[in-house]
Formats: structure tokens, sequence, C-alpha cells
């Protein structure tokens, strides 16, 4: 786990360097190496680590937005994400996702920008496990913004309703973008929303990663058992603005300072030393993370840009053998020729008053 959780940060502080080359002075975000919008998840990596150590390879999980963490802790290739990332032809997307779109079908991970939008493919994955007869599970990642959104509470009831083996994760940072938790929901434990589904809800009130990992592997053992959904929620803590750019003058002072004194990382470092693990081994295993994402991003950075006629590739499914682009005409069945007469005759002239 503190390997995953290091290299993420590490990673995000690497990715934080690269775009904001060339966007200074006045801030431009179609600027540099990575044009567009960045969400970084600093603060949030012991919910990810905690709970993808419990998953295998062909255990499916989406992730929102700030997608990171969580695509590193599922063992995500960490190359081509980069060069996904920065757009170029040897990505996971060939490029045309960037960071709110990768998609890792060798680890079964997915994420997308829209709120809420990875708690029904994650429900469709646990429901295929399920008609296979395999022990396999799916998780959804979410932040507390997206527990009103319809797609999060149609997916609870779906999953409710079927038994299905699937593990919803709230990362609860306090803030959907500018807005704080309580002006948007008078639920102030996001776990509580599982209680209209008839299903177990747990939170874990801080961003410890050793109690993240017990709460989800019980919840991810209840479901690859075959005794359905929970809905977990982990307290995080937002370090950095909701994207790169991001002012955070809506933000008081005394909450990014708290952010910035809760560190999980070290926390769970301090749990290490309590286990005689020593500084030396922690330091090693800092140094492994760093040279693997130095390594990632620069390979990413010297891969080539797809080719301008790359943007018509993959926007239609090849027809299967047999098909052709003919026309189809139908002819329905019992149809007079005055029916036939009738629905040729242009609207206004009589021939259907």
């Amino acid at each position: 786990m503190f390997e995953d959780m290091v290299t993420a940060r590490y990673y995000e502080e690497r990715l934080q360097e690269e775009y904001l080359e060339g966007k200074q002075p006045a801030f431009d975000i179609s600027a540099g190496p990575i044009p567009g919008e960045l969400h970084l998840a600093a603060g949030h990596e012991a919910s990810s680590a905690g709970v993808c150590r419990h998953l295998r390879d062909d255990d499916a999980v989406t992730a929102p937005h700030r997608p990171h963490h969580v695509a590193i802790a599922k063992g995500v290739d960490l190359k081509r994400m980069s060069a996904e990332i920065f757009g170029r032809e040897t990505g996971l997307s060939c490029g045309k996702g960037g960071h709110m779109h990768l998609f890792d079908p060798d680890v079964n991970f997915a994420c997308s920008g829209i709120i809420a939008e990875g708690c029904p493919p994650a429900v469709g994955a646990a429901m295929a496990a399920k008609k296979r007869n395999e022990d396999g599970v799916a998780v959804a990642f979410l932040g507390e913004g997206a527990i009103s959104q319809g797609a999060f509470l149609e997916s609870l009831n779906l999953a409710a309703v079927r038994n299905l083996p699937v593990v919803f994760v709230i990362e609860d940072n306090d803030w959907a973008i500018s807005m704080p938790k309580e002006r948007v929901t008078d639920v102030e434990d996001g776990s509580q929303r599982a209680d209209g589904f008839d299903l177990p809800g747990t939170r874990v009130d801080s961003d410890d990663a050793v109690e993240v990992y017990r709460a989800a592997k019980e919840a991810i053992g209840r479901a690859r058992d075959g005794n359905g959904p929970t809905l977990l929620e982990v307290q995080v803590h937002r370090r950095m603005g909701h994207f790169m750019g991001d002012p955070e003058s809506y933000r008081p002072d005394a909450d990014k300072e708290a952010a910035q004194e809760r560190d999980s990382i070290e926390r769970l470092a301090d749990e290490l030393r309590t286990r005689d693990v020593d500084d030396e081994t922690l330091e090693e295993i800092r140094e492994r993370a760093r040279e693997r994402v130095d390594e990632a991003i620069e390979w990413a950075k010297e891969q080539p840009e797809p080719e301008p006629d790359a943007a018509y590739e993959d926007v239609f499914v090849s027809p299967p053998s047999g098909v052709t682009d003919e026309e189809p005409s139908y002819e329905l069945a019992g149809a007079s020729a005055g029916a036939g007469a009738r629905a040729d005759t242009e609207p206004g002239t009589g021939g259907d008053e």
C-alpha cells in the first residue's frame, strides 16, 4: 500500500510540473505539453491503496475525473497512461481520451469525467460476473458530490435488487468543486444512503490506509462470497484545488491548512515504523517509486503525437462480415397500395385529414 501511495503522490507532483509548463504567467489552459484540465488526487491515496489491495486483475474498477491514484493502485500501465495524458499515439486510447478517460482492459480499469458515470458500468460488470458464475468483484469510486446523482442511486437500487458483487467507494473530501458538502446534502455520512436500499454501509472517518484496508477487506470479501453489495465511504482530504489553476478563493484558509497537515502517506509511514520497518526501507520504496514515475513520464514525452487523420479512426465499429452499406428496404405486412399512397402524401394536402 505504501508504495502505491507514494507512487501516486510523486506521479501527480511530476504531472503538475509538466502541466504548468507554458501556461504562465497568465494561465492558459490550452498551452503546454498537457492541454486541458487536470484534476489531481493528492490526499486521496489511502482510499485507492486500501481498496485495490484486495482486487485481482479480472476485477473491474471504475473511477471518476480524479483517477490517477486509483489507476496506479489497480495496476494500470504507467507508461501508457502517461502517454495518454500527454496525448501521444502510444497512450491507452491513442491519445484521444486524456487524463479523465483512461481505459486499460488488461486490468479492467476505466474512468470518466461525468459525475457518477462509473456506477452503472460497475454494476454491469458485477452482473456479468454473477451470470458467468464467477467470483469477480466490481468497485466504483466516486466523490461525495456524486451521491445525489440518479446514476448512483439507480445503481445502488439495481445492485441491491440483484444482490450483485459490487462495492461503491465514496471519497469524501468535503468539497464538490467549490461547494461545501453541508450546502448540498443533509446527510453527513454518505454511507447512510445504503439504508434506503437495505444494504450495509460503512464509513472510515479518517484517511488511515490500514483502516481502509480492513473495511475494504470485509466489503470485497462479502461481495466475492456472493453476499451482495456494500457502500463504503472514506474521509479523505483534498490537498489541492479542484483542478490545476483553481485559485480556491472559495475555501477557508483553515480548511486548506488542515488538509496539508493531514497526510495519509506520513500516517502510514508512522504505522510501518511501529511494525519495525526502518526509515532506510521506507526511503528505498520512495526512491523506487520516483524512478518508476520518472521513467514513465520521460518515455511518454518521447512518444509520437497522433497523425491528424487518426481522429477519424475508432469512430465507427467496422461492420461484421456480410453487412453492406446498402440501404435496407422494408415492406409492411398487409400494407395496401392505398396505404402507401397516403404515406407518400405531402403534409397539409389533405392526405391524412
